[in-house]
Order: C-alpha cells, then sequence, then structure tokens
C-alpha cells in the first residue's frame, strides 16, 4: 500500500515559479506538483496539497498560522502518514519549534521545508530539498511505524529537530543549523537515519492531542554593553509580560551592576518567569560555573540549558498556554518535552 504525504504550502520561496510573460514570481498551482517536480513520481507515495488563501509571507508568521496547521494536521492526521510543510525561511524555525511543544503524541513525520531560490529556477535547491522532505515523511520501518515521528526541519541535506534549529544563513543552500544536536539524517546516495538520536512514542497507538491555546506574553531581552535602566525595566516590569527570556552572555553570564539585579530580584516578586538563554550559537547556560550566573540564579532566573531562542519562545508559549500557574509553567520549563535540551 502506498504512503500518502499531505503537503501543506504555507507561502514562501520554494513554491514561487517565474511568470514567462512578465518574469515576476508567482506562486504555482500545488496540484500539479508532480509536473513541476517529475522526481515525486518515482516514489511507491500518493501525494495530495493543500495551499493556504491568502499565502503568508514568513515575516508576517505569527501564533494564529501554527494554530490554523496543528488544526489542519489534527483533521487530517487519520488519512495521511506524514505532513510536509512548505514554509518561509525567515521564520521557520520558529514554527517548526512550535508546532513541536503544540503536538501530544505525534507519531507520524511533519516535515518543514522550504528554498532559498524559487523552484522554478535553473539552480534552485527547492526541488531537492522537497523530494528528501517527501521521502521522509514517507519512511517506514519494517513493521510499519515512521522512522522519524518528529516535528523537523530538511534543508541542504541535512534532517534537523525542529526546535533545534536555528537560521544560519541568508545565502547559502545550508540555511539551518543545529547546534547543540547533530542531524537526525543526512541525504546523501542514500538517507542515512541516526536513529539513536530520533525520539519516538512510548506508545503509537496514542490519538493526537492537539493544543492551539497559546499564551504569548513573552518579551525577549538580549543583554548588551551600554544597556540602561530604563531598557532592563521596560522589558522586564510591564503588566503585560507574564515571562522574560534573557539572552545572555557565555554560559550564561550578565552584568554584576547592582542595579541590574535589583532589577531582575524585583521581577521575580513580581511573578515574572526569567529564562537564560545563552546568545552563543552553540554551548550551553551553566549558571553554576560564574559569580554573575550564580546571582542570576539567586534573582530567581532558570536555566535554558542550550535550548535555541526559537525553542525557547515555543516552549513558553505552549506551556503558558496550558496552565495559570507560573509554579507548574517553571517546573515544566527546565525539563526536556520534545528533545529541545540535553539532559
Amino acid at each position: 500500500m502506498k504512503a500518502s504525504i499531505l503537503i501543506i504550502y504555507t507561502g514562501g520561496t520554494i513554491g514561487m515559479k517565474e511568470d514567462p510573460v512578465d518574469q515576476t514570481l508567482r506562486p504555482f498551482d500545488f496540484s500539479q506538483i508532480l509536473e513541476e517536480v517529475p522526481e515525486l513520481s518515482k516514489f511507491a507515495v500518493r501525494i495530495d496539497s493543500y495551499t493556504f488563501d491568502p499565502l503568508i509571507d514568513s515575516s508576517d508568521v505569527e501564533p494564529s498560522l501554527w494554530a490554523r496547521l496543528a488544526g489542519l494536521i489534527r483533521n487530517r492526521y487519520d488519512a495521511y502518514d506524514g505532513f510536509v510543510i512548505l514554509h518561509g525561511t525567515d521564520t521557520m524555525a520558529y514554527s517548526a519549534s512550535a508546532l513541536s511543544f503544540m503536538l501530544d503524541g505525534l507519531a507520524k513525520p511533519v516535515v518543514f521545508t522550504g528554498s532559498q531560490l524559487p523552484i522554478g529556477r535553473p539552480r534552485t535547491d527547492g526541488k531537492e530539498n522537497l523530494v528528501s522532505a517527501v521521502e521522509i515523511a514517507a519512511a517506514k520501518d519494517p513493521d510499519g511505524h515512521a522512522l522519524v515521528p518528529e516535528v523537523c526541519i530538511c534543508f541542504g541535506a541535512k534532517l534537523i529537530r525542529g526546535n533545534r534549529a536555528t537560521k544560519m544563513s541568508s545565502e547559502s543552500f545550508e540555511a539551518f543549523a543545529s547546534p547543540n544536536l547533530p542531524p537526525l539524517a543526512e541525504a546523501g546516495i542514500n538517507i542515512r537515519y541516526n536513529r539513536a538520536l530520533i525520539r519516538y512514542p512510548s506508545r503509537w497507538d496514542l490519538p493526537l492531542q492537539v493544543q492551539t491555546n497559546l499564551d504569548t506574553r513573552v518579551s525577549i531581552l538580549q543583554l548588551h554593553p551600554g544597556i540602561t535602566p530604563q531598557v532592563a525595566r521596560y522589558f522586564l516590569f510591564s503588566p503585560e509580560i507574564r515571562a522574560v527570556i534573557l539572552e545572555t552572555y557565555g554560559s550564561g553570564n550578565a552584568l554584576t551592576k547592582h542595579w541590574f539585579l535589583d532589577i531582575i530580584r524585583e521581577a521575580d516578586q513580581l511573578g515574572k518567569i526569567l529564562l537564560n538563554v545563552t546568545q552563543c550559537q552553540t554551548g550551553s547556560v551553566n549558571m553554576d560555573l560564574y559569580a554573575t550566573g550564580k546571582s542570576l540564579k539567586r534573582a530567581g532566573v532558570l536555566s535554558g540549558s542550550d535550548i535555541t531562542t526559537e525553542a525557547a519562545l515555543g516552549k513558553l508559549f505552549s506551556l503558558m498556554g496550558r496552565s495559570d500557574d507560573n509554579a507548574w509553567v517553571k517546573k515544566m520549563l527546565e525539563r526536556d518535552l520534545r528533545g529541545e535540551i540535553t539532559k
């Protein structure tokens, strides 16, 4: 029996084709996907498509899109073996991270992909990315279970866990990296799966649970030389803000000025959720290593370990949407829920 894959086109460069008359880029009809990418017909896969109307520029992505995507997957979950989401690259890591926390009990692949050049261009990376994404989304083990039942990004011959990904380049065909976790798979002559890293469900027969209630009251404060008390207070004290991601230096360090630690302590006393995420591309927060990190820890700041900012945002949105109890949210933040941190 053929595997069945639903391609969901939200927008982005990959779905664009040059108009032969005026040379402008226009979205092509994904119902004709086999004509555009005939390589897909060589797989024993049934492919259907769903196109968002209107299409969404990835710079305009917001949580309402994630809710639509999660709802669409929930409604079509029993009809397909896997899902391929075509998405603009600028916010793809945010969307993949968020969806990883919104889909509970996932036992099928949800593979994001896109391209740096439109699929109709001669040197496009879109065809290779799409072909690999479809092959991975359809792949099963001898027992008929999905080889990669996770939310992932397939780009530049690598399959990356969605909540470990970050966009690294606006020009390279290898646009995404997973700084703190090796790829789940790599596409060469064959696709080599790193099954030791792939997360598998404890039970394959559990129904998919989708959580679309997201609490977006989160700010991100990136520390920098010359930061002022006024700026820190603005990000930390706003009554509309429930949680703050602190992008700190190195292994989770911050300035040692008394005014800054006083503001952090006051924010903690106000009930704010404070999460420490390093600005470095690789490595982890360790607030026990230096005195500045220890000061943040004593002031009520939680360690984000080696989580990306994109994943931290999605994790906070999801956890806060599940509960108004900040103590519970803090407890869950330090747990590895979807492979987003190294424990």
